[in-house]
């Protein structure tokens, strides 16, 4: 008869753990590394200062656009699954590559939760730039940005139609009414 020891026990599990760590490493997802600019691409429609490209380029675009430049630990599972969904939820967010895709007034709202979020220091995410220090921002960096979003948005704003702004503020009443309602 064979008495399952606590010590054959923890040797069992170690071994299941570091058997399922090395199946796990056969399964990639799909990289999110397209070479091609879409014709989409908020720098194909709109003027982005040199500047603010190289920002937007360093700080962003790995999260928010569709050409994702890939670190080394990005090839170890379960890291890229982690950096696969990241990925997924920060293009969904907002995806500059196919930013003219979205209606003139949410690319203008897009563009103002860039300011916010740059001002109050929310992005580029503190994990993010843990690994990437060349993505930390300087206060002159997010200035440009600043400044560049803020006019853009306004330029935008202006294009949409007045009854797209009509409707969009009816849709924030309701769903304002339907908060308070709870």
């Amino acid at each position: 008869m064979h008495i399952f020891t606590l010590r054959n026990i923890l040797k069992r599990m170690v071994i299941a753990l570091l058997l399922s760590l090395a199946l796990m490493q056969f399964y990639h997802p799909a990289k999110n590394n397209n070479t091609t600019l879409s014709p989409n691409h908020i720098s194909q429609m709109y003027a982005v200062p040199v500047d603010v490209q190289k920002v937007l380029q360093k700080a962003c675009y790995d999260c928010h656009s569709n050409s994702t430049v890939y670190p080394w630990y990005s090839y170890v599972q379960p890291v890229s699954w982690w950096l696969t969904d990241h990925i997924k939820e920060g293009k969904k967010r907002l995806n500059y590559a196919e930013f003219g895709t979205y209606t003139l007034l949410k690319q203008s709202k897009k563009l103002k939760e860039v300011i916010t979020e740059i001002k109050e220091d929310e992005m580029p995410l503190c994990s993010y730039t843990f690994i990437h220090q060349d993505a930390v921002l300087t206060p002159k960096e997010k200035q440009a940005v600043i400044q560049w979003a803020t006019q853009l948005s306004g330029d935008i704003y202006n294009k949409v139609p007045a009854a797209e702004i009509e409707e969009e503020r009816k849709r924030e009443a309701e769903r304002e009414n339907n908060g308070n309602k709870n």
